[in-house]
């Protein structure tokens, strides 16, 4: 069984997720211009670039749906780091164990209950 978590983890996996919102905030601001509307004049563009260039909107569409999730993971992670509920699993209310929370520190499931 897991044990609870240090002051000390606790400060290092909140590091790691203040460091992760920054980074996906960048991305987002860095991408919009890939989801905005795709030209559709005839003249200015073939068929197939049409094509390619809708694909990758979608494609930066989905990127940027998968960002807002992981922020809203994280958000919720930040909150029950504030609330003290953080390092619990959400399912069982045992301890999540510590080198999952390396992997992902906004994990709110302990390893059985993910399963």
């Amino acid at each position: 069984m897991a044990d609870e978590l240090s002051a000390s983890q606790v400060e290092e996996l909140k590091a790691m997720l203040i460091a992760r919102q920054s980074e996906l905030k960048a991305l987002d601001a860095e991408a919009e211009g890939w989801r905005s509307t795709v030209e559709l004049d005839q003249q200015s563009v073939g068929r197939l670039s049409r094509m390619d260039a809708m694909q990758q909107q979608e494609m930066a569409q989905a990127e940027a749906r998968r960002r807002i999730s992981d922020l809203a993971r994280i958000d919720n992670a930040l909150k029950r780091m504030e609330s003290d509920d953080y390092g619990w699993c959400a399912e069982c209310g045992e301890p999540v164990a510590h080198a999952r929370l390396l992997i992902d520190p906004a994990a709110h499931l302990c390893v059985g209950c993910a399963r």
